[in-house]
């Protein structure tokens, strides 16, 4: 599985890249913060959530510190979606929260 940082990602998201980022705290958690341009889906639901997301495109996932983005990951990995954790989670994250 892919890893990136979180500053590689803030690196991209300031050159202007499409990111497809999806957060899978809960919601809760997300209300104090989240990456720009984020989606919100909760662990917990992707499973039954997965039919909104498209396999031609490459997903970052996040999570508080990296633990469930990487459940979340080897999830959307196994159902052949093209997938990156963010290693260190929103702890590590310094860049912008909306």
């Amino acid at each position: 599985m892919k890893e990136i940082t979180p500053k590689k990602i803030e690196q991209l998201l300031n050159s202007k890249d499409n990111l497809n980022i999806i957060d899978v705290r809960e919601t809760e958690e997300v209300k104090a913060g989240k990456m720009p341009n984020a989606i919100n889906i909760p662990l917990g639901l992707l499973e039954f959530r997965m039919h909104e997301l498209d396999k031609a495109k490459e997903y970052i996932m996040v999570c508080r510190s990296g633990g469930r983005s990487f459940k979340g990951s080897q999830l959307l990995e196994s159902h052949g979606f093209h997938v990156i954790n963010m290693a260190g989670g929103m702890l590590e994250w310094e860049g912008p929260t909306e």
